[in-house]
């Protein structure tokens, strides 16, 4: 089994790099706490949980430099498609398998509006990711309400590593969020999409007492730009 590198580039965008290199949610230019710049990232896939410019971000022009393959939604591909980048579609429940390193895609309960393409094309639904990737099971649940289903994606899937918002208004808050982390199971829990923008500031360290004093999964809090290897 080999070690598994998660870097987080800040809101829900992170690397995964083991035999494959995977970004997901790349959203770098307009985020105030990327750690990074679009132009300095070369993933081998790339995975669009869902439309907002706050996930798709700079898919599209990395994806036109590098050559990456593309996965998301339906609908969401086509639009990158349309923008000339080559995107792959799939939808939820599906997997994709590349060269080992494997995709499936989950539900998850959200909008997916394109903002960037004045409602021409349709969002399709919001989805997150199970990422099979050195041996590892990690599970990016994308923008999310928690939802009884999560159980579903722990017992089928197993993940490990959950990467779960926290930021309220948008997705879960606090409390959500740990009931979600009681409903999947992992060993391992990243907070994501939190403390971006003012409206969704939340107190990480909270969030990890109480999800450490009520199950048994470990906390890292990140800053963006840190790595772990798992």
């Amino acid at each position: 089994m080999a070690n598994v590198k998660i870097t987080w580039l800040g809101h829900a965008a992170f690397l995964l790099e083991a035999e494959k290199k995977v970004l997901i949610d790349p959203f770098i230019s307009g985020n105030p706490v990327a750690p990074c710049g679009p132009e300095e990232l070369n993933p081998d896939i790339i995975a669009v949980t869902h439309g907002h410019g706050d996930h798709l971000g700079d898919t599209i022009e990395i994806g036109a430099r590098t050559g990456s393959r593309i996965f998301s939604i339906h609908e969401v591909a086509n639009y990158i498609k349309s923008k000339g980048v080559f995107a792959e579609g799939m939808n939820k429940g599906g997997t994709v398998n590349v060269e080992g390193t494997t995709l499936t895609m989950t539900d998850a309960l959200h909008s997916s509006s394109i903002d960037a393409s004045g409602f021409s094309f349709d969002g399709g639904c919001p989805a997150g990711f199970v990422i099979g990737i050195g041996g590892r099971s990690i599970y990016h649940a994308g923008d999310t309400a928690v939802f009884g289903d999560m159980q579903l994606i722990g017992e089928m899937y197993k993940p490990e590593i959950a990467l779960l918002p926290i930021g309220d208004r948008f997705t879960m808050g606090i409390n959500e969020a740990l009931k979600a982390v009681e409903l999947i199971r992992p060993k391992i829990v990243v907070p994501m999409h939190y403390n971006t923008f003012d409206v969704i500031r939340q107190d990480p360290v909270a969030f990890k007492q109480v999800v450490e004093a009520k199950t048994g999964a470990k906390v890292f809090i990140m800053k963006p730009g840190d790595s772990i290897e798992v």
